[in-house]
């Protein structure tokens, strides 16, 4: 096992032995009981403890969505990613076989993104349903906190060193920053930069800076409460932290406020996550890919370019970190689909993924990084919430509310 100061383990927390063993305990009840025993696991308690900060290592998660398949991502024969199956993955630990809700009998949860990306960040299956329970919406709230929530909670980090970059065209991802736990929630929320808050952003700066009167002015107000009104959390009607209103304010003197002139989908994300590494040295970070999910036109090349701008942006921010001294050695990537997509030749439109096909649920996870196994393949079955206590395992963090096994394998 890694030493403790490899991994700047706190001298306020508990030995990092003792800590990992703990975990490993909660696995054992997990492999011995159904996956709801696990949220009784007798895990350490640091939320009372005097908080301190935190040294290491950062965690980089790449939603590698809206959705990919194992096929045209880490299969060296059909891959669209070189840079993920031919350099990264052999420098990490890779699972071939991550699976969505394995379970006997399963949850029967949804193989979608919103739904990918909870999983990933509480490490529990839901079945989770719009908050006013409208058809075909996807507001949700998590049932039991995200692993931002345990970060914050465990450690003095402000929430715009948690964050979450977001895609433009799934605007109720923007809300996913934290749990309706008791003993989480909103106080330990993460942060999130998207397109649509630099929108809402910029409408609130030119609003204060009097540049419309008139019925102009009234119109501009009436664009704003709809831009508050996607809020549905009602988190920042005065708009987010001192921190993130500078950032946006260099991103506006950079890029300008037409729109035209930024990268817009996953591209952006790209761009977003960089500034943010150089600017807000988040300590969390969690960048939602989403281009993919325009195969849903019907057209297959959207999804297999989708996944080489993907693969781009992921060279893109490996190299950031590499040239960044402060966290070259002190970051780990983890890189998991939200979900997978369907792989029937005969499907008038391919690659889809709401059906639940065995597919859909077929994904993959490839860790990188500091303190992690190189060159290493896990060919077993794992499930997708195992995601949440592995991070709180690299980050040193317990997170008694993820349901699965730490990614023992990937642990140096």
């Amino acid at each position: 096992m890694k030493s403790a100061s490899s991994l700047a383990w706190p001298a306020s927390a508990l030995p990092r032995r003792q800590f990992l063993k703990s975990l490993a305990a909660g696995a054992g009840l997990l492999a011995a009981a159904p996956p709801l025993l696990a949220a009784d696991a007798a895990l350490p308690d640091l939320s009372d403890r005097l908080k301190a900060p935190y040294r290491g290592p950062n965690v980089i998660i790449v939603r590698f969505g809206g959705g990919a398949r194992r096929l045209e991502t880490i299969d060296p024969e059909h891959t669209y990613a070189p840079f993920l199956c031919h350099d990264l993955a052999p420098r990490g630990t890779l699972y071939k076989r991550m699976n969505i809700d394995s379970f006997t009998p399963s949850v029967g949860v949804d193989t979608s993104h919103g739904q990918g990306t909870l999983y990933i960040l509480t490490g529990k299956y839901e079945k989770y349903h719009d908050i006013e329970r409208k058809f075909l919406a996807e507001r949700f709230e998590a049932k039991v906190p995200t692993i931002f929530e345990y970060l914050r909670k465990a450690y003095d980090v402000p929430d715009y060193q948690a964050l979450i970059v977001n895609g433009e065209d799934r605007t109720n991802e923007e809300f996913y920053t934290f749990s309706n736990h008791h003993l989480f929630g909103v106080n330990y929320r993460s942060n999130t930069l998207s397109l649509y808050r630099y929108k809402t952003f910029l409408l609130r700066e030119q609003l204060q800076a009097g540049r419309w009167e008139g019925k102009v002015l009234e119109k501009k107000r009436a664009e704003l409460a709809k831009l508050e009104k996607i809020d549905f959390r009602a988190e920042e009607r005065n708009g987010q932290c001192a921190e993130i209103k500078q950032f946006w304010g260099r991103w506006r003197k950079y890029y300008g406020e037409t729109g035209f002139v930024n990268p817009r989908g996953d591209r952006l994300l790209t761009e977003l996550s960089i500034r943010a590494i150089k600017e807000l040295r988040p300590k969390l970070l969690m960048v939602n890919y989403n281009d993919c999910d325009y195969v849903h036109w019907g057209n297959l090349s959207h999804y297999t370019k989708a996944v080489s701008v993907m693969d781009e942006g992921l060279k893109q921010l490996v190299a950031t970190v590499e040239a960044d001294a402060e966290y070259r050695d002190n970051t780990v990537f983890v890189i998991v689909p939200d979900c997978g997509r369907d792989n029937n030749p005969l499907a008038e439109v391919p690659c889809q993924h709401h059906s639940n096909s065995r597919s859909a649920h077929e994904i993959f996870a490839l860790l990188y990084g500091t303190g992690i196994e190189k060159g290493v393949v896990v060919d077993k079955p794992v499930d997708q919430i195992s995601v949440a206590g592995t991070v709180g395992a690299i980050m040193s963090f317990a997170a008694p509310h993820a349901e699965s096994t730490i990614l023992q394998e990937a642990i140096a």
